[in-house]
């Protein structure tokens, strides 16, 4: 990967002849004009007719839908950012219903699983444990210096899938797709990073295609002198880079974020991106229920980061509403695998005691639902079929309109399918889901479930700290990024049961977002330049439009 020359530069400027065509930042295939491919060297090198963007991105289209398989489709569109970066991006964002499945949830989970067997190039970097001493050096060898965004993970805890080990990295070059997808980072701006620190995952320390450490996984002060080495290594080599930590383990993730967050400018999506989105699906269900957040009853079936990291943004946002903090954490109760999470309890660790309440021990899920009587079950424990069809029913009882998120993912860990959710309960779930399902007819009324995706929220948030160069990322951004969110929803999304705006709208979604979350960075003294006129016009320049530049 060469580095970009700026905008307006001359042929003079590019790298020619194969050099340039085996660049994917640069190259444009069979785009390349006449005039191009005599000043680059590059006539002959192609076949002799001139395509267009949209000829190319149909002929890619049509070669996709004929692959048998979401994994053959995924390798299929990994192959293509490898040859030409600028038209795998632009059939993303023209077709992101069909696209994002495949490079993001539910498909990367499995493409994850395959990792070694599907490998074909490197993307990214990976430091491991055996760079202890030099990660700067390391990070040195990636080849671009204006890098924003790293999303790092260490995979230990990919999707629902647990312990996948230096495999996960398809997470973080998943994920950095969407940032250029929908919110138009610039991907030559993006680093994927694997932090290998081994893994415990028997059949990988077995398998001889396993692509990274064969040990145990690191813990306690040498996993921490690790994290902390490569922090400050990503600050020396990219300074006032966004870190977003990703699929990191609970024992890790609360740890890593309260140790780094004041420090310098990072976040961990699941925690707060997971807040964000759930929160702004919880405001768009509020405006068919007509009902106030302050007034709701949360039951979570699972209590780790994602859980209690939605609690603590519902939670401030009712207190914003005017309810007592104490009160608030009141109406978010937790179910783990030992049942309802209580005072009594004496395994409880520091996340989860935040939200122990007083209450008679609960053994299971259903029995807490008839406990405790929730306006809202949000799933998150990566157990699929956990919101059976009496838990379903009875939800249906006690509510006129009942809450339903089965967030989890990939689709197999789903906590039920959007047709259980709607027709068990009469049609009259208030349902949104971590992994995509078709609409759903019931009583002669078609349904529209939407993702309540984190590609609503961390692409907008990474943009917005990106160009107002925050010095943090607070949870009022997350806030901010929330209303914004739910304000997108239109009455006629809310009419056919849609608690979030159409995937095509994910850009304009990005948009508001950043903008919302630079409001923030300039209004609390945390951004590095001036405040603009127009903030929204502001962080719309900076989005990449991934469209062939002209080289002559």
């Amino acid at each position: 990967m060469a580095a970009d020359p700026k905008p307006g530069a001359g042929a003079a400027a590019y790298p020619t002849g194969p050099a340039l065509l085996r660049d994917p930042l640069l190259n444009k295939g069979t785009a390349f004009t006449d005039a191009e491919r005599d000043a680059l060297g590059v006539r002959g090198l192609l076949p002799p007719a001139v395509i267009t963007q949209d000829q190319q991105v149909a002929r890619v289209l049509d070669n996709l839908r004929r692959q048998p398989t979401d994994l053959d489709k995924f390798i299929s569109l990994n192959a293509l950012r490898d040859r030409n970066e600028t038209l795998f991006f632009r059939v993303v964002i023209d077709h992101p219903d069909e696209i994002m499945p495949l490079i993001y949830t539910p498909t990367v989970g499995l493409a994850c699983q395959r990792f070694a067997q599907i490998f074909q190039r490197p993307r990214g970097m990976w430091v491991s444990a055996a760079d202890r001493g030099h990660i700067a050096a390391v990070l040195r060898n990636w080849p671009a210096r204006n890098v924003q965004i790293i999303v790092v993970t260490d995979g230990e805890r990919i999707l629902g899938l647990g312990d996948l080990g230096a495999n996960g990295m398809g997470i973080p070059v998943g994920k950095l797709s969407l940032y250029t997808a929908c919110a138009g980072i610039d991907p030559a701006t993006t680093l994927p990073l694997m932090l290998d620190v081994g893994t415990n995952n028997a059949a990988f320390l077995q398998d001889p295609l396993y692509v990274g450490l064969k040990q145990p996984r690191l813990r306690g002060a040498e996993y921490d002198a690790l994290v902390e080495e490569f922090m400050r290594a990503a600050q020396e080599v990219f300074p006032g880079v966004v870190i977003q930590f990703e699929d990191f383990a609970s024992l890790n993730a609360f740890r890593l974020l309260h140790t780094w967050r004041e420090r310098l400018c990072c976040f961990n999506d699941d925690i707060q991106g997971t807040a964000s989105v759930a929160l702004a699906g919880l405001y768009s269900a509020m405006r068919i229920t007509r009902g106030k957040l302050a007034e709701q009853r949360l039951l979570f079936l699972g209590a780790g980061e994602a859980a209690t990291g939605i609690c603590d943004l519902v939670v401030a946002a009712m207190a914003g509403e005017g309810l007592p903090e104490a009160e608030a954490r009141k109406r978010c109760w937790l179910v783990d695998s030992r049942g309802l999470v209580v005072k009594s309890r004496a395994d409880l660790s520091e996340h989860k005691r935040r939200y122990a309440h007083q209450h008679n021990e609960v053994p299971d899920f259903l029995s807490a639902v008839k406990a405790l009587k929730p306006t809202a079950i949000i799933g998150v424990a990566a157990v699929g079929k956990t919101f059976t069809r009496e838990v379903l029913e009875e939800m249906a009882r006690l509510n006129e309109h009942p809450i339903v998120f089965a967030l989890s993912n990939p689709t197999s860990q789903a906590e039920c399918t959007a047709q259980e959710a709607y027709l068990w309960t009469a049609g009259r779930a208030l349902f949104a889901c971590g992994s995509p399902f078709d609409p759903v007819t019931v009583e002669g009324r078609t349904l529209v479930p939407r993702q309540g995706n984190n590609s609503y929220i961390f692409p907008g948030v990474g943009l917005g700290l990106v160009a107002s160069r925050a010095r943090r990322a607070t949870d009022e951004m997350f806030l901010a990024a929330a209303r914004a969110l739910a304000e997108l929803v239109t009455p006629q999304d809310l009419e056919q049961g849609s608690l979030y705006p159409a995937l095509a709208r994910v850009r304009e979604a990005s948009a508001r977002i950043a903008a919302a979350v630079a409001e923030v960075a300039f209004a609390r003294g945390l951004a590095s330049v001036p405040r603009p006129g127009d903030t929204l016009a502001f962080v719309r320049a900076k989005m990449y439009e991934p469209s062939y530049r002209s080289y002559v």
